[in-house]
């Protein structure tokens, strides 16, 4: 763990030759550094581009002129001083201004994440805010981007927050009458079934939840404001945090990728529809039945959503051991996918929608996922049978999204792709409207036990006031866990590992 006076320093922006590179440092030393390196006792005005040049202390050779900022804490990114330097992208000059940095006295390397955990322990974001950091990072797409910037701003955070906050209020006034309630200070009706399980959403109950400030209560609930009766307020809580955790993993789809499988019988095209979709030659194409035996993955972006695509090999009873291995592997991949482009013989499926629909039901297991179907090789059809398969498409009740594609001419991978973008936007919805979704898996089980404790509350409630006190305590601490309130140093590790150094 790095000490707490240190003055950390590094590279924050992009490695490799480019045009500007920023370097950063951020602890108490930065005035100093900011000061040897320009060799100018005066700093610029806060926040303020100045040209300067960038000078060695020790040799007082110019290494490069470029622009400086000076953020003085706590009005910076980590709450402590921070100081840039914007100096041009070589190799030689980031080399010599980083040199120049580490002879400093009090002055180190800085660790991967080590700016935004200074900056999540002095504040100024929360542990979901610091996600969303590192989400932005790694973005690749445009949806990635817009859900990781709303994570980024504190919509999550703030989510928890208020339900932190609402079951502190249910505790206190749960405490309060456990405390009180043989002075008659405070009512049953704290306790009590009401109609206020909208009070979550910001609903108030008319009647007072604690007696008047002339009574020896309110110096535990000092403002002592209108508040719902503490079972309506579990009891609307617990129904909004399964609701958000109902959400069909949006969140985290959106921010890992949509898995996509290629599922098909052998030689029907999936090779060359993986290669169609990538546009390059990302798998082996052969007019030999069984020639995809592994997987074979790529990642796209398909109208600014991200999926990764995985080739199989063809579904059929396979001899070959290598091959029964592949088609394990496939049919293994299928359990696992979120989405499957099943692929068909255009020429080799009838041309009605009951059959169409049994050829698919044949391929899939029952609890298969979400299905596009794919009928390749359409340019094989003659003009009356492909009439007559696109009428089936078309009117095909029963089938799952369908269309006729020529991996051989491209005819049809405009309408493939309008697929794909209305399944995938189905899948990780829209992340800028509507409440924030669910990111990370470590948000799932924090609030599924949360959402566990508040079920026991009501039962226990019935047997032992005390008991039913300590599970709202228990869904308080999951809720401050998620967001580094409560508990935060065995995930702080987890969280920034991944993070470039720099940042």
């Amino acid at each position: 763990a790095a000490a707490a006076g240190d003055t950390v320093f590094a590279l924050s922006s992009g490695h490799g030759r480019c045009g500007v590179a920023v370097i950063r440092t951020s602890g108490p030393g930065s005035r100093g550094a900011l000061q040897s390196l320009t060799g100018r006792p005066e700093l610029p005005p806060p926040r303020v581009m100045a040209l300067r040049r960038i000078r060695d202390p020790d040799t007082h050779e110019t290494l490069d002129r470029g622009l400086v900022v000076w953020f003085p804490g706590p009005q910076s990114f980590t709450g402590e001083d921070c100081a840039e330097l914007h100096v041009h992208g070589g190799p030689a000059v980031l080399s010599g201004v980083l040199r120049a940095l580490g002879r400093l006295p009090g002055l180190r390397p800085a660790e991967p994440g080590e700016f935004t955990r200074r900056a999540f322990r002095r504040g100024k974001l929360d542990l979901t805010a610091a996600e969303g950091l590192g989400d932005l990072i790694h973005a690749q797409t445009e949806a990635q981007r817009r859900q990781a910037l709303r994570q980024l701003d504190g919509d999550l955070g703030r989510l928890y927050g208020r339900w932190s906050e609402t079951l502190t209020q249910a505790l206190a006034h749960l405490e309060a009458y456990i405390d009180f309630s043989e002075d008659d200070a405070v009512e049953e009706e704290v306790l009590a079934r009401g109609e206020a399980a909208g009070a979550v959403m910001g609903g108030q109950d008319p009647r007072p939840c604690c007696p008047p400030p002339s009574c020896h209560v309110s110096a535990l609930v000092p403002t002592c404001p209108p508040h719902p009766a503490v079972d309506a307020t579990v009891r609307a809580l617990a129904q909004e945090i399964g609701t958000h955790l109902q959400d069909g993993r949006r969140g985290e789809l959106l921010r890992g990728g949509v898995h996509a499988v290629i599922a098909g019988p052998p030689n029907v095209g999936k090779s060359s529809l993986l290669n169609l979709l990538c546009q390059r030659p990302a798998a082996i194409v052969s007019p030999v039945a069984g020639t995809t035996r592994d997987v074979v993955e790529v990642a796209l972006n398909v109208a600014g959503y991200p999926l990764v695509l995985s080739d199989t090999a063809g579904l059929r009873e396979a001899t070959d051991p290598v091959e029964q291995e592949g088609v394990s592997r496939a049919r293994e991949r299928l359990k696992q996918a979120d989405l499957v482009l099943a692929v068909l013989d255009a020429a080799a499926v009838p041309a009605e929608p009951a059959g169409l629909g049994a050829a698919v039901g044949s391929l899939l297991p029952p609890s298969a996922p979400p299905c596009i179907l794919v009928l390749n090789k359409a340019d094989l059809l003659g003009g009356g049978a492909g009439a007559a398969l696109r009428d089936a498409c078309a009117h095909g009740d029963p089938l799952p999204p369908t269309t006729l594609l020529s991996c051989k001419t491209g005819e049809g991978l405009d309408r493939l792709l309008e697929l794909l973008a209305r399944q995938l936007a189905r899948l990780c919805g829209d992340p800028l409207s509507g409440s924030p979704s669910l990111t990370q898996s470590r948000h799932s089980g924090h609030l599924g036990e949360c959402a566990t404790e508040l079920a026991r509350y009501e039962p226990e409630r019935r047997r032992d006031l005390a008991v039913a006190a300590e599970r709202l305590r228990l869904a308080r601490r999951h809720l401050g866990r998620i967001t580094g309130h409560v508990g935060a140093e065995e995930v702080l590790d987890i969280i920034f590992r991944d993070f470039c150094v720099g940042k």
